[in-house]
């Protein structure tokens, strides 16, 4: 497989906003959950700890609680309107994740191209 430094941290990008996704999908689902408090991890530390470390395969991201949220009176903190922000944003990184390793790919194809011709 053809492989960069920079397809290597984008897919590393990738798996942690979409471990981050899955979590906020996940704290959507038990929002009528008595009890359940949401979970999240911190976008910023988990990129640069899987940036930082050469296989990322086995790491999965530090899933904390979330401080701070109001709580209802059954001990949910769920809020629609955070998750709900917080999914568009998780899709947006994505998309841009995504975009940034086309762009990496028609790179090199260019690269590889141009070869050719010589």
């Amino acid at each position: 497989m053809i492989s960069t430094q920079m397809i290597q941290f984008l897919e590393r990008f990738l798996n942690v906003t979409s471990d981050r996704q899955s979590l906020v999908v996940t704290n959507m689902a038990n929002i009528d959950t008595p009890g359940y408090k949401t979970q999240d991890i911190d976008f910023r530390s988990e990129l640069q700890r899987v940036s930082l470390n050469e296989d990322s395969s086995v790491m999965s991201p530090v899933v904390r609680s979330v401080p701070g949220l109001l709580q209802r009176p059954d001990g949910n903190n769920v809020s629609l309107d955070r998750e709900g922000t917080l999914l568009a944003e998780t899709q947006l990184q994505f998309r841009v994740g995504v975009q940034f390793i086309s762009k990496e790919f028609h790179r090199l194809l260019n690269a590889i191209n141009e070869g050719k011709e010589s």
